[in-house]
């Protein structure tokens, strides 16, 4: 709290006191490294899910584990599972297992609650481009006000502490 000015009485001068409260935001905002060890973790969370999960069903089915081409049956598989376990689990915990260990959660800047298009264009259409783009997009999140990165820019949200 600052005051810009004082009540003074000197003879029949008087000045005004306005006090100006400067309010902070309420959030914590999630910074780049808390967000990098988050995603490192949740790496290893979707990695064990394909070694658990796909890899067998895989191997039971016949099917090849080589990536020869971007389009491989295991290539689109194990993205398929990449890119849902950060939708699911962003939409209905609002955090991944990455972020559930480092305190941080995803939330939407007007304050509303995460609907399945705000969470889809941030997890898949966001973060492509993030990527797509030498991952500057993610690089961001070290230098703007609010911690976002472009694709929290894109689907208004950002990353607070719990």
């Amino acid at each position: 709290m600052r005051n810009e000015g004082e009540i003074k009485v000197e003879g029949n001068v008087y000045t005004e006191e306005r006090t100006v409260i400067e309010t902070a935001s309420p959030f914590r905002y999630g910074g780049f490294w808390m967000r990098f060890w988050a995603y490192l973790l949740d790496l290893l969370v979707v990695a064990s899910l394909n070694r658990l999960l796909v890899y067998p069903l895989f191997r039971l089915s016949d099917l090849s584990l080589e990536e020869k081409t971007l389009f491989s049956p295991i290539a689109v598989v194990t993205t398929v599972v990449f890119y849902t376990y950060f939708v699911i689990m962003t939409k209905y915990f609002q955090q991944t297992v990455g972020k559930m260990v480092f305190g941080l959660k995803v939330i939407d800047v007007n304050g509303r609650s995460l609907t399945w298009l705000t969470v889809l264009f941030r997890e898949v259409i966001g973060k492509f481009i993030s990527k797509f783009i030498l991952f500057i997009g993610f690089l961001l999140v070290a230098f703007s006000k609010k911690k976002q990165g472009l694709h929290d820019q894109i689907a208004d949200t950002t990353v607070v502490h719990e």
